[in-house]
């Protein structure tokens, strides 16, 4: 009995082993960059820096649908990263990609034109999708910068 139980157990492995996979995987990164740009003149310079910690949100609908809601924050680079691994028939299909707040006490203030990406995600898997930098500005530019 013992070896009967044995030999199915071996057997269902085999089976499961080398059955087709009807669902394939797929995986998609988002990143990008959160700048300050200090002089708050549009363009980064080498005055300006990398925010850590800043909070991005980024929203995805998939294909069949469904609305994620993902959360990052960026590293000690100032960039941010979402990744995902689902099958297939659910990948994402667009996605809007949107600043929430800069924990820098003196750059705060986002600049213009960074209020959102939104883009369309049609990337075999395993590519990846650069969102442009987001880029608050301080309070009051320094002196330097007049």
């Amino acid at each position: 009995m013992e070896s009967q139980l044995k030999k199915l157990v071996t057997a269902l492995a085999l089976l499961a082993l080398f059955m087709p996979c009807t669902v394939r995987a797929w995986t998609g990164e988002i990143h990008g960059r959160v700048v300050c740009d200090v002089c708050g003149d549009a363009s980064i310079g080498p005055e300006d820096h990398v925010l850590e910690g800043a909070e991005v949100a980024v929203l995805c609908i998939t294909k069949s649908g469904e609305v994620l809601n993902y959360q990052a924050f960026t590293n000690s680079k100032g960039i941010y990263t979402v990744a995902e691994t689902m099958p297939e028939s659910d990948r994402w299909d667009s996605c809007l990609a949107r600043p929430i707040s800069s924990f820098h006490e003196h750059c705060t203030h986002l600049g213009g034109g960074s209020s959102g990406a939104k883009f369309t995600y049609n990337y075999p898997s395993g590519y990846s999708h650069s969102v442009r930098p987001f880029v608050y500005r301080p309070v009051s530019v320094p002196m330097y910068c007049i």
